[in-house]
């Protein structure tokens, strides 16, 4: 529905889980409709360009980075974000593996590690490394991070 006048229209998105109406301009991200209208400010704005993945959500059950999807591609879809996870087995691994050390990255990794856990049960060590390339750390190795999600993915 298009408020006629103002360039915004009035949209309806199920973010974990719930359904949420908000008003946006047609060059909204999804990022910032999330934390500006939403108050869902696990995804970070980090780059802004897609090359960090600070701002990872699920939609369906892919990774994807919010920064570079617009708002209303959004419709008709699940979103997830990490306030949406409730604790999933991923979460705890981080904590367990030691898998952050400031925190601000942690949250969009947390985001793509459970997508792939949830698309690739089966992934071995060359999937997880393809799948952690999406996303940058800029204070620790990988090699914690590698861990919590084989810790989840073998059931440990």
């Amino acid at each position: 529905m298009i408020a006629h006048g103002t360039g915004k229209s009035e949209i309806e998105l199920l973010i974990n889980g719930q359904r949420r109406g908000v008003t946006i301009r047609s060059a909204d991200t999804l990022l910032r409709v999330l934390r500006e209208q939403l108050g869902l400010t696990g995804a970070k704005a980090g780059c802004e360009n897609g090359d960090c993945g600070a701002c990872t959500v699920i939609v369906g059950k892919l990774p994807i980075k919010s920064c570079m999807m617009l708002a209303i591609e959004a419709v008709g879809s699940s979103v997830t974000t990490v306030e949406g996870l409730q604790g999933a087995p991923i979460q705890q691994a981080f904590i367990d593996k030691f898998a952050f050390q400031c925190g601000f990255c942690t949250p969009g990794f947390i985001m793509l590690c459970h997508a792939l856990t949830l698309n690739r049960p089966d992934a071995d060590e060359e999937v997880i490394e393809e799948w952690l390339q999406s996303n940058i750390c800029r204070c620790t190795s990988y090699q914690e991070i590698r861990a919590a999600v084989l810790s989840v993915l073998e059931g440990k």
